[in-house]
């Protein structure tokens, strides 16, 4: 049952996905949440970390869309260095902002990744529309708002079984 909110990645950042590894599942497109995945929880412009990771996956060819539950000006703000599509207040876990970002960056499901810090948001929601599901650990959970601590306990429960499942399939 839990199998649904499973990531199929995961990564300690962002800095740490190999681009060649998904380039090799064929994936050609990214799409990204911004609090606690790429920048600090609350930090309202996009950093140099991020600036360069964006620009690296770009050069490698990849398509990228910001896909974040957080209002307009807060994404807008953020995404002005950055410069790629971005989709704000997306009900994540629903997909129909999932599906706006694959019409904006012209790709289907199966080539692209969803990228994000949150299991029940960004894993299941990509999970939900068939994409490739990285979840990277927040980057700064002290600063979450209480729902989200909350939710962090639940997923301390999902990733428990994930590691369970996964010791379990590497032992057949």
């Amino acid at each position: 049952m839990l199998q649904k909110f499973y990531p199929e990645m995961i990564v300690d950042r962002v800095q740490d996905i190999d681009l060649e590894v998904l380039r090799n599942r064929n994936i050609k497109g990214l799409i990204l949440d911004i609090d606690n995945t790429l920048v600090p929880n609350h930090v309202k412009d996009a950093d140099e970390n991020a600036v360069k990771w964006i620009e690296r996956v770009k050069s490698s060819g990849f398509k990228t869309c910001i896909v974040s539950n957080a209002s307009r000006k807060r994404v807008v703000r953020f995404n002005e260095r950055l410069k790629i599509f971005a989709l704000h207040r997306a009900s994540k876990p629903g997909t129909a902002a999932f599906k706006k970002a694959l019409r904006l960056m012209e790709l289907k499901e199966n080539e692209t990744a969803v990228i994000g810090d949150q299991i029940f948001t960004d894993i299941y929601g990509g999970n939900k529309l068939g994409a490739f599901t990285i979840l990277v650990k927040p980057i700064d959970s002290k600063t979450e708002f209480i729902f989200v601590r909350l939710k962090r306990i639940f997923e301390k429960v999902v990733l428990k079984s994930y590691y369970k499942n996964i010791k379990r399939t590497n032992l057949k």
